[in-house]
């Protein structure tokens, strides 16, 4: 593969691992510590991710706590979840906050599947418009005969195998998360 090529592919890796760690924060019922990786806390005036202030661990299958390091963090982080759109009710006692996860209805867990199969279609468009970048390029060296047309079609139809390969991988991912999602 020419570093022509490589470039697309590179950004199309880069589109697949921003669909993985979006799906990640798709709560399935289980709790699941990453839905709290966007969250950010004010810390000394820096936005800080919760996992670097805090311990946090997953007790139960629907429950995650939070242990701040420090006792001044716990109304920060509240405050932080709170207004974050997680959509539970945090508690605690002073010491340690406790996040439980209600059962998801089956109302709620069609509006995640329908969430999860944007982010799909998001991503594919993604790679698509990848695609459509690296043809152009092609295509510029085309026209300025810097390349062979022999090499500019081997290259587009790598392209083109390389779109349908992360086509296929964004479809295997959504089609994994809505069966977590619809798995009771």
């Amino acid at each position: 593969m020419s570093e022509r090529i490589q470039v697309y592919e590179d950004k199309m890796n880069k589109t697949m691992k921003n669909l993985d760690s979006e799906l990640q924060t798709v709560r399935a019922g289980r709790a699941n510590p990453h839905v709290l990786d966007r969250i950010m806390v004010d810390y000394y005036g820096t936005p800080t991710a919760i996992q670097q202030v805090a311990n946090v661990q997953v007790p139960e299958a629907r429950m995650i706590t939070i242990a701040p390091w420090e006792a001044k963090m716990v109304k920060p982080i509240l405050k932080a979840i709170m207004t974050s759109d997680l959509g539970i009710n945090p508690t605690d006692d002073g010491r340690v906050i406790r996040l439980v996860f209600p059962e998801l209805t089956e109302d709620r867990r069609k509006q995640l599947v329908k969430d999860v199969k944007k982010k799909g279609e998001a991503a594919k468009v993604a790679v698509r418009n990848i695609r459509r970048d690296g043809n152009e390029m092609l295509k510029k060296l085309k026209k300025a005969e810097e390349v062979s047309e022999d090499e500019i079609a081997d290259e587009e139809d790598l392209l083109q195998k390389m779109t349908d390969k992360f086509i296929k991988k964004i479809d295997g991912a959504i089609e994994d998360k809505t069966k977590e999602l619809m798995t009771i």
